[in-house]
């Protein structure tokens, strides 16, 4: 299975999570919904659909990441459905939030409103499959994904049988090229051939990354370089492992 269909079936599973999510709340907002139901349907609700609170915040997590990478411009709106105002001096129908719900504020004229903002999100999310779909999705990044897979995968290889200058080098190739990409999305422009460390220091200035990030990727960075440096000591399999790790996590983690 490629990264696309991966990513394609995890989010036909999200959206299903948030349709239970949606009947939960619904139940939850008007309880009377099930006495239109016969007991084997009441039966299957209660055991079957999860808890809103307890289930609604990793699905917002999970959904979050993928508006990001599939609808980045409503990123904004996604979470402002989620987040009260912060200047809120009152709680009403038009500033009520998935928030104000997880804490129980969910009586009077504002119930209608949370199963109303839910629905907003998940529309939100029933939008990237469409995307999926659609003829104007750019499958680049996805498809750079899998070449980015397999040679990782070649790096292990490379590394397992002792040519570990060699599986640093390709790493190193792996992370620049992940880093174009992520900067090329964002519009952001780079010098020519730009190293490790001066994507880095560009990432960080335009607050794509932590400073913890930031110091991770120098770390990697420096273990590239040793494989580059033939003069230096030799890199040892367990460096490379951890580079080769290290490179993992931060193309799934950094867009």
């Amino acid at each position: 299975m490629t990264n696309l269909e991966r990513y394609k079936a995890d989010l036909v599973k999200l959206i299903s999570k948030g349709d239970d999510l949606f009947l939960t709340m619904s139940i939850e907002c008007n309880p009377t919904i099930l006495d239109k139901v016969d007991d084997k349907t009441k039966k299957i609700c209660k055991e079957k659909l999860p808890p809103f609170r307890s289930a609604y915040q990793s699905w917002y997590s999970e959904a979050l990441v993928i508006i990001k990478i599939l609808l980045p411009d409503r990123v904004s709106d996604f979470i402002r459905y989620y987040e009260k105002p912060k200047n809120r001096k009152f709680l009403d129908y038009d500033n009520y939030s998935i928030e104000d719900y997880l804490i129980g504020l969910h009586s009077g004229r504002v119930v209608k409103a949370g199963t109303n903002i839910f629905s907003q999100q998940l529309n939100l999310l029933k939008a990237c499959e469409q995307r999926f779909e659609s003829s104007l999705f750019d499958i680049k990044q996805l498809l750079q994904a899998d070449v980015f897979d397999s040679e990782l995968e070649v790096a292990k290889e490379l590394n397992k049988k002792g040519f570990t200058r060699a599986a640093g080098a390709m790493c190193g190739v792996i992370l620049e090229g992940h880093f174009a990409q992520v900067l090329e999305k964002r519009g952001i422009k780079t010098k020519k051939h730009p190293t490790i460390n001066e994507y880095n220091e560009l990432l960080k200035a335009e607050h794509i990354i932590n400073m913890e990030v930031f110091r991770f990727i120098q770390y990697l960075g420096d273990l590239r370089n040793k494989c580059d440096h033939k003069k230096e000591e030799e890199p040892t399999k367990d460096e490379i492992n951890g580079l080769v790790q290290g490179v993992e996590k931060i193309i799934k983690t950094v867009f």
